[in-house]
């Protein structure tokens, strides 16, 4: 294992509480769904920790968050951090989205380099970093019974994840140290994050694939052309009508 991608333990922490701060300031916004105290910690925690647990998991690596002693305490406090802090900081919304950026990209930088550090080839640390970088997202939005984010038409969370991961890994390959591609990494996937939220950019919505079958139905195009062809047929049948009625009657 190259010490050159060695994830120095302050990084891990402040990720750490990045992460139950961000996840926590969410929860406590969520004032229909009335989540108690506890609750806010928890979805904090699973902000934090749900990124490398799934990293971890597909690396096979023992989870840092259980053999460090300092993560979930750390994690912990930022999320009551972020719960007192809430009344205050929602005011400024663009605080929270950014805070969001922040944390993918710290997430993602950490979870590929852990990756590149372990072995694993450039195109699987690509993906590795995605789901550390999108993990905690995920794991927060199956907790509260939300729609996954990066399943619906929104703003490309798995898309700055995936570049600013991409651009760690191509910048790693040319020799570039990998605290500067770390925090490349976060740039490229705040840059991203952020510009979609600001522009709104998204993906077009899935469509069916194939040419479209006309619409037969009494208002469609089809059945428009139907009514034409009775309305012709009648007139005709009218015509006809008429004259044989004039043959008889004369």
């Amino acid at each position: 294992m190259s010490t050159l991608f060695q994830v120095a333990l302050w990084i891990e922490l402040l990720a750490a509480g990045l992460g139950g701060l961000q996840g926590a300031l969410f929860a406590a916004g969520e004032r229909r769904r009335r989540i108690d105290v506890l609750g806010v910690v928890v979805i904090g925690l699973a902000v934090s920790l749900g990124g490398s647990l799934l990293r971890d998991m597909v690396l096979n690596q023992p989870p840092v968050v259980v053999w460090r002693n300092w993560y979930l305490p750390v994690a912990g406090a930022s999320a009551v951090l972020g719960m007192l802090l809430q009344p205050v900081i929602v005011r400024v919304a663009w605080l929270i989205t950014g805070l969001d950026a922040v944390v993918m990209g710290v997430f993602g930088a950490i979870a590929a380099s852990k990756a590149l550090s372990v072995g694993v080839g450039g195109a699987g640390a690509l993906v590795v970093g995605v789901i550390g970088a999108i993990g905690g997202g995920i794991l927060r939005d199956v907790i509260l019974g939300l729609p996954i984010s990066i399943l619906q038409v929104g703003t490309l969370y798995a898309v700055a994840a995936g570049a600013g991961t991409g651009t760690l890994v191509l910048l790693t390959a040319s020799g570039t140290p990998i605290l500067i591609a770390g925090l490349a990494c976060v740039v490229v996937t705040m840059s991203v994050r952020l510009s979609a939220v600001r522009f709104g950019w998204t993906f077009p919505e899935q469509r069916a694939v194939g040419p479209r079958r006309p619409n037969t139905g009494p208002d469609g195009v089809g059945g428009s052309r139907q009514r034409h062809r009775r309305h012709r047929a009648g007139r005709s049948a009218n015509r006809s009508g008429a004259s044989f009625g004039g043959s008889v009657d004369g």
